[in-house]
């Protein structure tokens, strides 16, 4: 019986030492991992934090983040990372639920929280226009968010995580000059940018450009036939030369408009794709916030300059 007991307390002893040691394992294999949700935002994290952590994005290149449904992987990662940053403002609409959950297992924030409501485009229902980042402005009080999230949860690396920003908002602020001059070289006649869906409108805002759309904000919304003429007449009327697509969005909208328009004596051409709600992959050289922005603005300018 004595052994018996003996046996009974090493068992704990030993089932406690395991316990305790794949615990701290986990601690210390975790305590350098952010998980984010988009390409974009898994961009502007690695910008700040450098080498101090390893930055895992839920989504990959070309995924349209209004459509995405959650996976069992994602709920791992989630729960074993050291922070978790969002968008926000409803743009990761089926993976609210997990988010707003996950809270206890890792500190989340959505970046959106950075930048002031009344910096933010009213959209329908009362909502807010998530495609921030489209202003370069707006962008960088985003990185200047993250920053201070990551200073707050690891003081140690604190100078590392603001010089890294400080380094990356001067690049920012090169690009936003540069996107100016660009759009200003437009006739004023072509400042006129027509999309799939309403993802823009803060880079119109910004840079002065009209923008007019298929769909809403989200890509779920609906498109009926009386939204298609509707831009038909647009373009008739304003003789605008190009029409843009996205890469996560079907383009066959876009062509029923444009097909409209030459059965009605007009001329509009589909120009290059544009990366809106993901970045590239490597070989599309726009798999970078800022070579994802330049892309689109060369794109813009052919188009917009001559019709091509």
């Amino acid at each position: 019986m004595r052994l018996l007991h003996l046996l009974f307390a090493l068992l704990f002893f030993c089932l406690a030492v395991c316990f305790i040691y794949f615990t701290q394992h986990k601690q210390s294999s975790t305590a350098s991992t952010i998980v984010c949700t988009t390409t974009i935002l898994a961009d502007a994290v690695r910008n700040v934090v450098g080498d101090c952590a390893q930055v895992i994005s839920l989504m990959g290149p070309g995924v349209d983040p209004h459509l995405y449904r959650p996976r069992e992987g994602d709920v791992h990662k989630l729960a074993n990372a050291q922070l978790v940053f969002y968008h926000g403002l409803h743009l990761e609409g089926k993976l609210a639920t997990l988010l707003g959950s996950i809270d206890r297992y890792a500190p989340a924030y959505a970046v959106s929280d950075g930048i002031p409501t009344t910096a933010l485009r009213s959209a329908d229902d009362e909502l807010y226009d998530p495609h921030v980042w489209f202003s370069v402005p707006l962008w960088i009080q985003v990185i200047d968010y993250i920053a201070q999230r990551c200073v707050e949860h690891d003081p140690h690396n604190a100078n590392t995580y603001y010089q890294n920003a400080d380094n990356y908002i001067r690049e920012l602020v090169q690009l936003h000059s540069w996107i100016k001059a660009q759009i200003a070289s437009i006739p004023p006649e072509h400042r006129c940018l027509v999309t799939a869906h309403d993802a823009f409108g803060y880079f119109g805002q910004t840079y002065g450009l009209e923008v007019i759309a298929l769909q809403g904000i989200s890509t779920e919304s609906d498109i009926g036939m009386w939204d298609v003429q509707r831009l038909v007449n647009v373009v008739l009327t304003r003789r605008i030369p190009a029409l843009f697509v996205e890469t996560a969005i079907p383009h066959r909208t876009l062509q029923a408009v444009v097909d409209a328009v030459r059965v009605q004596g007009g001329t509009v051409v589909l120009g290059n794709e544009l990366y809106t709600d993901a970045l590239g992959d490597v070989q599309s050289h726009a798999d970078t916030y800022i070579s994802m922005v330049q892309h689109n603005v060369k794109t813009l300018m052919r188009g917009l300059t001559s019709g091509a």
